[in-house]
């Protein structure tokens, strides 16, 4: 892959892609056997189950709402998951996992320069949120009200893209190549422009704003906060 290159294609990243690679991971604990049938039910299930507590939040969603809403009976929902948290715990973990397979794919040319580095994690992690939204907006606005497992999860996942971005930095700085004192800290105040894009959605609907103007100008404000050199 060269760096002119799509990080990921985002058609491996749409809701039944990323419901088959649930199925494929908790295959043992799923009852529904065909593939086919069992992907296409847990897609109805989590996509149901994230605009419920987009309305409602985690704690006040029931699985007989999800039951009703997704039109799956209850024992039908038992075929996929014992509970509402191991349904939380599947998300995340889908949620995770995709981020750590996006971000590991770095092609090699980019990884070897820290400004490219950095820019190709801007645009990678917006792209991606940008498919996986709805999963996204989930993991991160419900955080508060997961069981304390489920909540470390989902910080777990948050301080992944931090730590990514403080080694980039890091590097960066070992090489004279950004001029920068704390990249711990650059790198937290980093992460929530990320974020924002699939947190504050119709704030840039509002003004125009599309994805690519985005990540360019999100892309500047870095480069300058790190004072990156050519």
């Amino acid at each position: 892959m060269t760096s002119t290159q799509r990080p990921f294609d985002p058609e491996n990243y749409r809701l039944e892609a990323l419901c088959g690679r649930i199925f494929a991971r908790h295959s043992d604990r799923i009852r529904v056997r065909k593939p086919q049938t069992a992907v296409a039910n847990l897609a109805r299930i989590v996509k149901t189950f994230l605009k419920l507590t987009n309305r409602k939040g985690f704690h006040a969603t029931s699985l007989r709402e999800l039951s009703e809403a997704a039109e799956l009976s209850m024992g039908g929902l038992y075929s996929y998951f014992d509970s509402k948290d191991t349904l939380l715990l599947m998300i995340l973990d889908e949620v995770d996992s995709t981020m750590r397979e996006v971000l590991d794919a770095v092609p090699t040319d980019v990884a070897a320069d820290p400004t490219k580095h950095l820019r190709w994690v801007v645009d990678t992690h917006v792209r991606l949120t940008e498919v996986m939204q709805p999963w996204f907006v989930f993991a991160y606005m419900e955080a508060k009200s997961f069981p304390p497992s489920a909540r470390r999860a989902a910080i777990d996942s948050e301080r992944l893209v931090e730590g990514v971005l403080e080694d980039i930095i890091e590097k960066g700085r070992a090489s004279r190549r950004f001029s920068i004192e704390d990249p711990a800290l650059t790198a937290a105040l980093i992460k929530p422009l990320l974020q924002d894009w699939y947190v504050k959605r119709a704030k840039y609907r509002r003004r125009n704003v599309s994805i690519d103007r985005y990540i360019q100008h999100v892309t500047a404000i870095v480069e300058a906060a790190v004072d990156a050199k050519a």
